[in-house]
């Protein structure tokens, strides 16, 4: 699987991004599929997951209420629906494939997308 994210850019703190992460392969709906970032001098960190079919959700605390997670199995591709943008959301946000159970921890995910910036300003 190989994944392609985009959707990042500059916002103001309040405003709203919606990210996408674009699979390729047939096999999309078998993955559970994974959102992470990566700020600056801080080590990369959960921010939302879903399983296969959407019917199971995760979220980071940190985001919960702001951030939706969503997916299409027909396009083949992720979304992240970013709300109520805080300067402490500036980070590279990655989507992350994974072949079996939905998961919050990086090191489970067997694939990962390049990567989609994401500047807050204040």
């Amino acid at each position: 699987v190989q994944l392609q994210a985009s959707g990042g850019g500059l916002v103001q703190a309040g405003g709203s991004l919606r990210l996408s992460c674009a699979a390729s392969g047939r096999t999309f709906s078998s993955y559970a599929m994974g959102w992470f970032r990566q700020a600056p001098g801080k080590e990369r960190e959960f921010v939302a997951a879903i399983d296969w079919g959407g019917g199971s959700i995760y979220y980071a605390d940190s985001v919960k209420g702001r951030f939706t997670i969503s997916r299409d199995n027909v396009k083949n591709t992720v979304y992240l629906q970013m709300n109520s943008l805080a300067t402490e959301d500036t980070a590279v946000y990655y989507c992350a494939a994974e072949l079996g159970a939905i998961a919050t921890m990086a090191f489970l995910y067997d694939y990962w997308g390049q990567g989609t910036l994401v500047t807050v300003s204040s």
